[in-house]
Formats: structure tokens, C-alpha cells, sequence
């Protein structure tokens, strides 16, 4: 977008551009979202900002009247695979926090001079002050939502000590914490309570299929989901924690609200963002409408249910174990057999209702968790292989990655081709433009779609859509699934069930599975 596009949105108040850019007014020395409803400054005072953090180290505050870091995140992280994107979802996951700005250049290949030099040239910042801003984001997150301590607080933020955490806040919001506290317009969780409550903001519309979509793929004891919730046990870098995420349509808002059962304080902000991303929250469904509606095949899905949504991955490495597991089978094989690795992970410890267990860690599987799976030798062997890899440190991958990433080090796997590589990069790192041409339930769901129209000229990889083919995959497995229902449903009456023999059950096609 350039100046003058950016500057007639913020005329228009448009809430589809909070979190994409910010306004900063050189009168005031504030920015603020494209929303806000202050009046409209002049565009000879404005100047635009990539990031919150470019704003701060500009010397502007955030607004005190729009909140301009309670917005969702950047839709763009989600569409760029270079430098200073995989550098956003690394450190939105605490790794600077972690591992220090050393850490994160090392795990992009770069020198901390370098890295600093891209980020700043690209967003207006270096690698200290996004992950500044994302901690005052999270800081002002737990101030207005729940009643913890404000000493809790700072640490679960990521901030090295009080005193930090207030200048930041200080510096930032212009208020101390307690002040910017006393501006939350709703009910904060108690501080009794050993759970957090927050809501999550998204930006509409929200499809909430992604809670079937994890729902039916729930492994027992590790993850429970309905049509409208989704709660599980994970591990974090500084122990177990588990969590539970609710959407209700009916409520003012159609709020999504995270509960956080359990969780170490310094694994807050990385739990934070991983629920984010599975929930892909910090997407622009109207861009990507827009784009999909384009196309004649997917037109009538996308009116249907706008919105979608791409599910995510809370682990990089239980995602690629239930990927390798899940192909060549239909979910519910595929469920079973997760079902039964399950049994080689630990007991969680803090478990609740139905939650209980974790899902094995990869020297587990490659211990003696190999050892519960059925089926092909060879598939056995390179789910063992791939574990070993993962445990030993030979195999590292994750929110930095980009898809050529992805398939350099996935590809010479035994047991892993173009179809895993492709849903592990749609997964975990988000990519937006992947087509899983070879999939069985990408090509039913293509023939359950409305013919192309006479005199059309569609390519069959829907490169059309591009850079938004994974949702347009989205389309195509939900497309599959609603065909396949229609199909199960019987032909006779309720009360006159028909007899089968099982015998004469026709052979199923074997799908590839979406674990």
C-alpha cells in the first residue's frame, strides 16, 4: 500500500487494517491504529510505521484512546517467507526472550550485525525492539484481563525485571501499570484462580470450522474439541501446560476466549502466540476472500463460509509425526493410530478433566514408541527414523522456517515426499500458497464443486488464487468432507434401518489424511 492508500484508510476508519500498519501524527508524538476515531490528521503530519516497535523507537506513544497494540497480529508474517518474517514468528515465540538476539540470528544464518541491519531497513527496527513491543503487547494483555500481580506480570512478559517492565510501559502507553490496568472495560479473572482468561482478537470474518477441523483429529487424553471449543496439554520450554480455547457466536463480539489452565509464566508469551497461530488468527479473511471469490470454482464455498481459517501447529514436531502418519489414510485411520502412539507419551504434570497425558516427545517414539504403531514396516521404520533425527538434533526445524527450508531438510527423510513437506510448511510455518495437487481429498472436493464455467480457462493447480492456495485447499477438503456425509446418509426412512453385510462393504480409496 502506498502513502496515499494507507492515509484514506485511516479517513475511513478501517478496522481491516488494524495491525497492518500504524499512524503516527508528528503534532501529538502518538500513533494509533487505522481505527481510531480520533479526527483524521493531516497528511502532512502523518507518517506510517511497518511496526508498533518502529513507531516507539521514532519517540511515539500508543494512543491511550484506541490501544493501538491490542490489535491482531501482522496478516503479513503470514505472507513472507524471507528474513523479516521468519524473524517475527521466531521472536512472537520468545526466542529472543530465550536464547538472546545471538540465538535468533543463529537460527536464520545470519550475525546478529546483519540481522539487525535487515530488520531495521525492512521494519523500521531492530530484533531488541520488536521483541520489546511484543512484550509490552502481552504485558498490556494480562493488565486489563486478569488480576495477576503486577511483579507476575513483567516475568510472564518476558521482561528481566520490574524495573524494566515499567519504563517500557511507561515509555510506551505513557501510563504506569496500574493506570493502564484501570482502563480495562471488562472482567478480569480473579486472581485466586490458578487460570487465565483472555480474550483473543481476530479480525471478522471468523469461520469457526477450524475447531472441527482440530475436533475430529483430537487424540483422547492429550486434546478435546468440539464445534465451538478446543482445549490440550502441551510442553513448553519450561514445563507442561495446557489450555482451552471457546467461541460463541450468540455473545456481543463473538468473542474467542482463551483459558489457560496451566502454564509456567515464562512459557506465557510463547503459549500465546502458538494458540494464535494454530487458531490463525492473525489473518486478513477479507483479503483472502476477495481473492478466492475470484475464482468460479470456489465462488459459491466462499459465500458460504467466509472467513476460514488455516489451523496451525502448537509443536513443529508432533506435527511432522502425525503428518507422516496420516498419509496414504483417511483421518479416522490415521486418529487410530495416533490414538495408539499416544501410550509411549508421559503423564502431564498438571492434569485436568480428560486432560492428562502428553504427546510423546520424539526420543519417546524412537524409543520404544515405535513399537505401538501398525501397519507397513516401512512406514514404522520412517516415523522411527525421523523421531531419531528430531531427538538427536540432526533434524531442527520450526517457525523460521520458509517452505525451501522445509524441504531441504525434510525431503531426504525416508518416508517423506512433496505431499508431507507441503502440509508440515501450511501448518507450521503458515504458508499461504500451498496446493496439495496429489491429495485425494483435494481432487474429490474439486469434483464436488460447481462445473467451470463455458468458455473458462482455469489452471487445475488454482495458481489463480495465488499467493492464497492453502486456503483454497481449506475449501476443497471441506468441499470433500460435506460430499462425503452427504453420501453416508440413508436413503430409507429413520425407523426402517437397512441391513448390511460388511461383507459386501465396497473398498474404500485410500485418502490422505490431514492429521
Amino acid at each position: 500500500m502506498d502513502f496515499w492508500q494507507r492515509y484514506r484508510a485511516i479517513d475511513a476508519r478501517d478496522t481491516r487494517f488494524d495491525g497492518q500498519f500504524y499512524t503516527a501524527v508528528r503534532t501529538t508524538g502518538i500513533y494509533c491504529r487505522p481505527s481510531c476515531p480520533a479526527r483524521t490528521p493531516k497528511a502532512d503530519n502523518v507518517t506510517f510505521y511497518e511496526t508498533s516497535a518502529a513507531a516507539h523507537d521514532a519517540g511515539y506513544r500508543a494512543c491511550k484512546r484506541c490501544l493501538p497494540e491490542a490489535v491482531p497480529g501482522t496478516p503479513a508474517w503470514n505472507v513472507r517467507s524471507d528474513i523479516a518474517g521468519r524473524a517475527m514468528r521466531l521472536i512472537n515465540d520468545g526466542v529472543i526472550n530465550r536464547d538472546g538476539v545471538e540465538g535468533l540470528a543463529a537460527r536464520l544464518g545470519y550475525s546478529s550485525r546483519q540481522l539487525n541491519r535487515i530488520l531495521s531497513h525492512e521494519l523500521g527496527a531492530g530484533p531488541l525492539s520488536l521483541a520489546r513491543a511484543s512484550r509490552a503487547q502481552t504485558a498490556r494483555t494480562l493488565l486489563v484481563s486478569t488480576a495477576m500481580k503486577v511483579s507476575d506480570i513483567a516475568f510472564a512478559a518476558g521482561f528481566s525485571s520490574v524495573r524494566q517492565f515499567n519504563e517500557t510501559i511507561g515509555e510506551v502507553f505513557a501510563m504506569t501499570p496500574s493506570a493502564l490496568r484501570a482502563t480495562a472495560r471488562q472482567n478480569r479473572s480473579p486472581a485466586a484462580t490458578t487460570a487465565l482468561t483472555l480474550n483473543l482478537p481476530y479480525r471478522e470474518p471468523f469461520d469457526p470450522g477450524v475447531f472441527d477441523f482440530l475436533a475430529v483429529r483430537a487424540i483422547p487424553g492429550i486434546e478435546e474439541g468440539t464445534s465451538t471449543s478446543y482445549a490440550r496439554t502441551l510442553r513448553l520450554m519450561h514445563g507442561d501446560a495446557r489450555f482451552r480455547v471457546d467461541y460463541d457466536a450468540g455473545a456481543a463480539g463473538r468473542p474467542l476466549v482463551l483459558t489457560i489452565g496451566a502454564v509456567d509464566l515464562r512459557d506465557l508469551a510463547a503459549l500465546l502466540s502458538r494458540v494464535r497461530r494454530l487458531l490463525d488468527l492473525d489473518a486478513d479473511p477479507v483479503a483472502i476472500d476477495a481473492a478466492l471469490e475470484a475464482d468460479s470454482r470456489l465462488a459459491a464455498a466462499v459465500a458460504l463460509t467466509p472467513g476460514i481459517r488455516m489451523p496451525g501447529a502448537v509443536d513443529p514436531q508432533e506435527l511432522l509425526i502425525r503428518a507422516m502418519i496420516g498419509q496414504q489414510i483417511t483421518v479416522a485411520a490415521a486418529r487410530t493410530a495416533l490414538v495408539q502412539l499416544s501410550a509411549a507419551g508421559s503423564t502431564s504434570l498438571v492434569p485436568d478433566d480428560g486432560l492428562h497425558r502428553l504427546f510423546p516427545t520424539a526420543a519417546q517414539i524412537a524409543g520404544t514408541g515405535f513399537e505401538l504403531l501398525r501397519g507397513p514396516q516401512r512406514r514404522i521404520d520412517a516415523v522411527r527414523g525421523a523421531a531419531a533425527a528430531m531427538a538427536s538434533g540432526d533434524l531442527d526445524f520450526g517457525y523460521g522456517d520458509d517452505v525451501q527450508g522445509l524441504e531441504a531438510k525434510l525431503l531426504p527423510l525416508a518416508g517423506v515426499g512433496p505431499w508431507t513437506v507441503g502440509y508440515v510448511a501450511m501448518r507450521v510455518i503458515g504458508a499461504p500458497d500451498v496446493f496439495l495437487a496429489n491429495d485425494a481429498a483435494v481432487r474429490n472436493g474439486i469434483r464436488s464443486l460447481a462445473e467451470t464455467p463455458d468458455g473458462a480457462t482455469l489452471t487445475p493447480d488454482f495458481r489463480e488464487v495465488s499467493p492464497w492456495r492453502s486456503y483454497a485447499t481449506m475449501h476443497l477438503w471441506r468441499a470433500a468432507a460435506a460430499a462425503q456425509a452427504a453420501a453416508r446418509k440413508p436413503s430409507l426412512p429413520p425407523k426402517q434401518a437397512p441391513s448390511q453385510n460388511p461383507k459386501q462393504t465396497p473398498k474404500q480409496t485410500p485418502k490422505e489424511a490431514k492429521p
